[in-house]
Order: C-alpha cells, then structure tokens, then sequence
C-alpha cells in the first residue's frame, strides 16, 4: 500500500491547541514561516509542534509534515486574534479554565521533576543490579507448539498422522483452531492440564495421548527446555524506568501528604474522619 500523509482531524485540533500556547512563547529570532496580520509564526514553533508528537514522527519526515502544519498554524494564528479581538481573556470562562490549565501545567512540571531527579540511567542500573539480578529466580521453561482441536477424536486422527511421520507445522495449519508456536514459557503461565504434560515431555517429543484444557484437546510438540536466564538490562529497562517513575510519583504523594494538615468534609458538610496511614 502507499504511504499518503493525512493530517487527522484529531491531530489538526492538537496542532491548533499546540499552535494557540506556543506563539507568545516560543516566537523568536527564527526563519518566519508565514505573517498573519503582521504577526510572525516561525518554522520552530511547527517543529516543536511536530517533535512534540512522536505518532507523526514515525509517518512522515519534518519537511513533508510542513507544508500541511503551516496552513494548521495560519488558522490557529487567526483564531487566536479573533480571539482577542473579542476581549475573551477578560471573561471569567478564560479566567477559570486558565487557572485550571495553570494549576494542571504546574502540577505536571513538578512531578516530571521529581521524576527526571529519581529516575536516571544510574537508579535503572542500580535496580537491574541489586533489584532484579539480586531475586531472580531461574525456573524451567519449555519451548513447545499445539494443535488445538475441538474433540479427543480429531486429536487423535492428528497424533495418527504424526506417528506415520506427518509434519507438526502442515497439521496445525490443517487442524488447529489456534496458532501453533507458543515459544517458550514457565509452569505457572499455561494452564494446569496443558503444563503439567508439557513439563513432563522429553525434547523433541509430542504428545502420544490428547490433552485435555478448558480450551479443547491439545497434540503438544516439545522443541526445547532449558533454564530460563535473566534478561539483559536493556531488554527490561523500560519496565523498570515505568515501575521507577511510579515508585516517585508514590512517595511524592506519600512525602506530601504526611507533612500537610488536611481536613475532608461530606456533601452536607460534616468533618471526615481522616484515614490511619496504612489504610490510604
């Protein structure tokens, strides 16, 4: 298929949101983009509109995304001093929902600080070490692939066509009601039935009798088994930055919350009782 660039119109409200917050702020000493009613828009401002939106990122280059952004900006632009021009900063709706944007600005900035501060290339690295190497815990798993029938009889007509030397891959592409490779996994992650005869199987071997789940009746071929190895720190670390980040974002709260006096009151206005620390 070819790739064509649609701006959705989704993404025209968000370039248009980003456009309206970011031309007091981000306008400057920059090649112009377009004037609109002698105000100048510069191609940084649309950058930073596009860098700002990794989804786009990855569709199409800077240079492609321009030259439809620039007419998103021009209308943003436009709107924003029709805007003015109607003295809406003045109203008390601007005035609410600027605080509301502010108090929320202000609230994100904070946090992504706390964050930046506890979350880093050295605390990932610590918690790979001393975390996740320290506990854990090398279990068997098995590399093994099924061919998942309705009924014990068609399980057999395949473990039939095995013992006569069929091909694992060609009857599961005939017979089975899923897909065939499972990769490799530990005891816990299948069901009872099915790893309980998984586990006991030599490498190389399927199974000579249908095995019986809540999904079907299952033919399991056994690939591998080996002792599962822990992964390398790059193949984790964005798990760990997630769990790390809300570890933070935790304590800040925990941190917060403890060192203020907070009174809650019900709809009628009645004091609640606040709650005892280990049951927040």
């Amino acid at each position: 298929m070819q790739k064509k660039y649609i701006i959705s119109a989704s993404a025209v409200v968000v370039l248009a949101v980003v456009a309206a917050f970011s031309f007091k702020a981000c306008a400057g000493a920059n090649t112009v983009a377009a004037r609109v009613n002698g105000e100048v828009i510069t191609v940084d401002e649309i950058k930073k509109a596009y860098e700002a939106n990794p989804q786009i990122m990855e569709q199409v280059p800077f240079e492609e995304f321009y030259t439809k952004a620039v007419d998103v900006f021009v209308n943003g632009k436009l709107l924003y001093q029709a805007a003015t021009q109607a003295k809406v900063e003045d109203t008390e709706s601007y005035k609410d929902q600027l605080k509301s944007a502010s108090e929320d600005i202000a609230r994100k900035v904070y946090l992504e600080q706390i964050v930046e501060g506890k979350v880093n290339d050295a605390t990932i690295k610590d918690f790979y070490e001393n975390q996740y190497l320290k506990n854990f815990e090398s279990k068997k798993e098995v590399k093994a692939k099924h061919i998942l029938v309705d009924d014990e009889a068609t399980a057999k007509e395949v473990i039939q066509k095995l013992d006569k030397g069929g091909d694992f891959d060609k009857l599961a592409k005939e017979y089975s009601k899923d897909q065939a490779d499972l990769g490799y996994f530990t005891e816990d992650i299948m069901v009872p039935e099915f790893s309980k005869a998984a586990f006991a199987m030599e490498k190389g071997t399927y199974s000579k009798e249908p095995v019986k789940t809540q999904f079907g009746w299952h033919v399991i071929l056994v690939e591998d088994a080996r002792n599962a190895e822990p992964l390398p720190q790059k193949d984790i670390e964005p798990q760990i930055r997630n769990l790390l980040t809300q570890q933070a974002i935790a304590e800040t709260f925990d941190g917060l919350s403890g060192n203020a006096q907070i009174e809650k009151f019900d709809m009628r206005g009645k004091k609640m009782p606040n709650k005892p620390a280990e049951e927040k």
